[in-house]
């Protein structure tokens, strides 16, 4: 009997909650292996829930075998750039020593699909600040080379075995599940967009824009905010085209154009209703002044076509979900 089951590591974290949710909407059979220190276990109400760590080699190879495992879809991992940069060894140890331990569980089973769950700070600076996948990676933080080793990794086992892979390195994910079913619940959360519509609901009093001397034009940070259901997407388009004898490939995930600190900061007030308060601090470390995906490589290979490309929704969508997270702590 063929294996037709997929593996989602840190299924019950933001992103992964999102991807197993369409994973499980069109009927894949999926299994969740989290060991519910950032995710929620509510978050994955549709798949099986194993709570465990993506290091511990005997517990991943038992999954494997026992569920028929043929795609793993690798999220789990510490994401937060100031935090690595002051702890990089547990950057070090959870995202880039676990996934070899992932790696080799896979290679032992022979699992013919890896998707694996990257970052756009692996180019660092990139010359103008627009990221294409053919420069050389050039990170500025532990959490960049430490997503970066394990792309490496990933690279240089599917070139010594029959294992295929897509790496998806994310620009910034913002936005929650249009339905209100799922959303990001990270304490003490660092995403922009999450932090501003926290503050539109009074759960912050102010919001900090991290350096105002930058080479842009309003003088703040610019990024690529890319919607988590688009992403999540990606996911699936991945996964049917490695299915379908697609060759291992690197793809920016992001919608090719960006947003300033302040602009995002004036949508959040403009859909919220609220005039947030706003506190200039100095630049944080190992923040580049702008990221911005070049993204037509996985438009044309994934044929992925995004569907909510517009700040003002990417907005809404998670001032709903912030709204929704202080009604149900408001009833408890």
């Amino acid at each position: 009997m063929p294996r037709t089951n997929v593996l989602v590591t840190g299924g019950a974290g933001y992103i992964g909650s999102h991807v197993v949710q369409q994973l499980a909407a069109r009927g894949e059979q999926v299994v969740v292996l989290d060991d519910l220190s950032t995710g929620f276990a509510d978050a994955v109400p549709d798949a099986e829930l194993i709570v465990g760590n993506t290091a511990d080699q005997a517990l991943v190879r038992a999954i494997l075998q026992q569920h028929r495992i043929d795609t793993v879809m690798h999220f789990a991992a510490h994401t937060i750039v100031p935090e690595s940069v002051a702890d990089p060894l547990k950057y070090y140890g959870n995202n880039t020593c676990a996934t070899r331990n992932l790696l080799v569980c896979c290679q032992q089973e022979q699992i013919p699909y890896f998707i694996f769950s990257s970052t756009a700070a692996v180019y660092g600076t990139p010359a103008g600040g627009i990221a294409r996948e053919d420069a050389t990676p050039a990170p500025i933080n532990p959490y960049g080379y430490s997503k970066l080793m394990s792309e490496w990794m990933l690279r240089d086992l599917a070139a010594a075995s029959p294992l295929r892979f897509v790496t998806l390195r994310y620009f910034n994910v913002a936005g929650s599940d249009p339905g209100g079913r799922i959303g990001q619940r990270t304490p003490r959360a660092t995403l922009l967009v999450k932090v501003a519509c926290e503050a539109a609901v009074g759960k912050r009093p102010h919001v900090a824009i991290y350096g105002t001397d930058y080479p842009t034009p309003d003088g703040t940070g610019v990024r690529d905010y890319i919607h988590v259901e688009d992403l999540a997407a990606a996911h699936l388009r991945a996964l049917d085209y490695l299915r379908r004898g697609g060759d291992s490939t690197t793809l920016n995930c992001g919608y090719g154009h960006g947003y300033s600190v302040r602009e995002v900061l004036d949508m959040v007030g403009r859909v919220s209703d609220r005039q947030l308060t706003v506190r200039e601090e100095t630049r944080r470390a190992g923040d580049p002044a702008t990221l911005i995906a070049e993204a037509s490589r996985i438009r044309s290979v994934l044929g992925w076509e995004p569907r909510y490309d517009d700040l003002q929704t990417i907005v809404s969508t998670s001032l709903a979900w912030e709204r929704k997270l202080l009604e149900s702590h408001a009833s408890i």
